[in-house]
């Protein structure tokens, strides 16, 4: 079931004008990679748009990441899987064929999937990760609201099907489907996003029924593919004047300006003009005026 599907959520607004009901879900991925991310975090959640966080709980600043998470109880606060270019839970000795002698999970993603879908030795080590990065969230005491994969990973149906058979053991409820409209993915002619949006569409809807069937609750469309690292003002307000019925997540990479790139492949993102922008007036006035009611996914799916 999509979040909206669930419970009362899915029901047409109530009065006279007949319009379908709006759930908003603003959230900030890479949560604990870098202090530099988790006060653009504080911030935004504070004084901004911000609603929701996906905590990476491996990376360097997660234990800062954590603290102010805890500081921000109207922040939910979602599990951001690694399994491709970030850190490992587990060390190399248990998961040897998965990670570098640094500790570190390639960006080879399309090999790795094949090597996943094939190699069984590979899905234990691979299964037993995502575990370990289950159970360090659990440990932080927070409340699970959502989980999502770094680079959305868990669009690959061996890695979903281990996140759903092990996440349910860690009370998930809810996980992000990168769902793109394509009216967003292709306007100004980005042939690329295009491109990338129709190869997606079979898995997505693979996704979305396999969620379905194990009862985990989804959002019905997510902005934020087509324009990673690049969410400033002027793109926010685009969506929000377009912003469709159902549930929508909006997921950025807000940080403070840290003089140099946070990671080598985030070294084109606009960290500062997204922070900038989620703290925008002017994209509050426009979150106001689309009348949706604003949250995490635990929000909507238990509703």
């Amino acid at each position: 079931m999509s979040a909206a599907d669930s419970g009362n959520t899915g029901r047409r607004a109530g009065g006279g004008g007949g319009t379908a009901r709006r759930f908003l879900i603003v959230t900030a991925d890479d949560f604990g990679i870098h202090e530099a991310v988790n006060e653009a975090v504080s911030q935004a959640a504070s004084g901004g748009i911000l609603t929701a966080a996906s905590l990476m709980v491996g990376a360097p600043a997660a234990q800062d990441a954590v603290r102010r998470a805890r500081d921000l109880p109207q922040l939910r606060v979602g599990l951001h899987l690694v399994l491709a270019d970030g850190l490992a839970v587990l060390p190399r000795e248990q998961i040897p064929d998965l990670i570098d002698s640094q500790g570190r999970f390639g960006d080879g993603m399309w090999l790795d999937g094949v090597r996943y879908f094939a190699l069984p030795a590979l899905r234990r080590q691979l299964e037993a990760e995502i575990r370990a990065q289950f159970a360090a969230f659990a440990r932080t005491g927070l409340v699970l609201d959502h989980v999502n994969a770094h680079k959305h990973f868990h669009l690959h149906p061996t890695l979903l099907g281990m996140i759903v058979r092990v996440g349910r053991e860690f009370g998930m409820t809810a996980v992000r489907v990168p769902h793109e409209p394509l009216w967003y993915a292709t306007r100004g002619g980005n042939v690329g996003a295009m491109a990338a949006a129709t190869f997606l569409k079979p898995w997505v809807a693979l996704m979305k029924a396999r969620l379905r069937a194990a009862g985990i609750a989804h959002n019905d469309q997510v902005f934020g593919l087509a324009s990673t690292g690049q969410f400033d003002e002027a793109t926010l307000l685009d969506v929000l004047g377009r912003l469709p019925a159902g549930v929508t997540e909006i997921y950025l990479h807000p940080a403070t300006d840290t003089g140099a790139p946070i990671t080598e492949t985030m070294s084109e993102y606009r960290h500062s003009a997204e922070l900038e922008a989620l703290l925008s007036e002017r994209v509050a006035d426009a979150v106001a005026a689309t009348g949706a009611r604003r949250g995490g996914f635990r929000d909507f799916a238990l509703a």
